[in-house]
């Protein structure tokens, strides 16, 4: 699958071509480094088919870092799709063939897997969380608890599952939080702050722990508040106290089996660090056909 191919739903979530190319890379020098000492023993001149299998049911994402795994190695490698990033595929399904020299096919066996089960292991666990809200009116939101150096790859994964990404990382949101209100003297104080120094498309959330500091919010004037660590009671008060007067985000060690609860209190968005946090890579398998 090439970014242009990507399905449109999707496609605003998927980073780059130039950046899956060098986070691909990378992966690849930590792998193969001066060379692969095992695949040298096979003829240089021989071609192989091999077809790609999940042993348990899951989401499927990571097309693209999957192909340029080969490709970087070796561009006269083929992928043929059998489903597409964000479908749901049942134990024993095939994912994909792959055709092309044999060393290559081996060489970036093991890196083009650990993107595919990782990256579907997120959209898998997000696809579960999609599903118990299903029909309700509340968006279910990614964090910052990403694995490091994959920010992007877990976020576009999350949008594969059927959730939405929050902001990307420190510099595209202002999210004010409880130690720079302290910092700051007071949650007017940030807010008149952020208003000053931040341009006005940059969104601007202020994080509340409690009913009355949601009041001091809404009085402020902000337009998203983070209600921190409320219990379901509280968000029903605090969709009640703000009567539409700012977005609202729960969020705070949110489990999967009470999603549902919350999202009936009324709030605009659940915001949940288990999504990409907790990876659990699907079991995949790469078997030749032929060679």
């Amino acid at each position: 699958m090439s970014v242009a191919s990507a399905p449109a739903a999707l496609s605003a979530c998927l980073p780059p071509l130039d950046h899956i190319r060098a986070h691909v890379q990378r992966a690849l020098d930590e792998d193969v480094g001066s060379g692969d000492l095992t695949a040298a023993l096979l003829p240089a001149h021989q071609r192989a088919r091999a077809q790609v299998l999940t042993r348990e049911p899951a989401v499927l994402c990571g097309q693209a870092w999957f192909e340029q795994s080969f490709r970087l190695i070796d561009a006269g490698v083929a992928v043929k799709w059998l489903a597409g990033d964000g479908d749901a595929v049942a134990s024993g399904a095939g994912l994909c063939e792959v055709e092309g020299p044999l060393r290559a096919l081996l060489t970036a066996e093991r890196t083009a897997l650990n993107y595919l089960q990782t990256l579907s292991g997120t959209a898998t666990r997000a696809r579960r969380y999609a599903d118990a809200v299903a029909g309700l009116p509340v968006r279910i939101l990614d964090t910052r608890k990403t694995l490091p150096g994959l920010r992007r790859e877990q976020k576009y994964a999350v949008c594969c599952g059927g959730c939405h990404n929050h902001r990307m990382g420190l510099y595209d949101a202002v999210l004010i939080k409880e130690n720079h209100i302290a910092a700051a003297g007071s949650i007017a104080a940030a807010l008149g702050t952020a208003r000053r120094r931040v341009p006005a498309a940059v969104p601007v959330e202020i994080e509340v722990e409690s009913i009355d500091q949601l009041r001091e919010a809404l009085t402020a004037g902000v337009e998203r508040v983070l209600l921190d660590n409320f219990s379901p009671a509280d968000l029903r008060r605090a969709v009640a106290v703000s009567r539409g007067r700012a977005w609202l985000e729960a969020s705070g060690g949110v489990a999967l089996d009470e999603l549902r609860e919350i999202a009936e209190t009324g709030v605009d968005a659940i915001s949940v660090g288990d999504l990409t946090k907790s990876v659990q890579a699907v079991d995949l398998s790469m078997r030749l056909l032929d060679a």
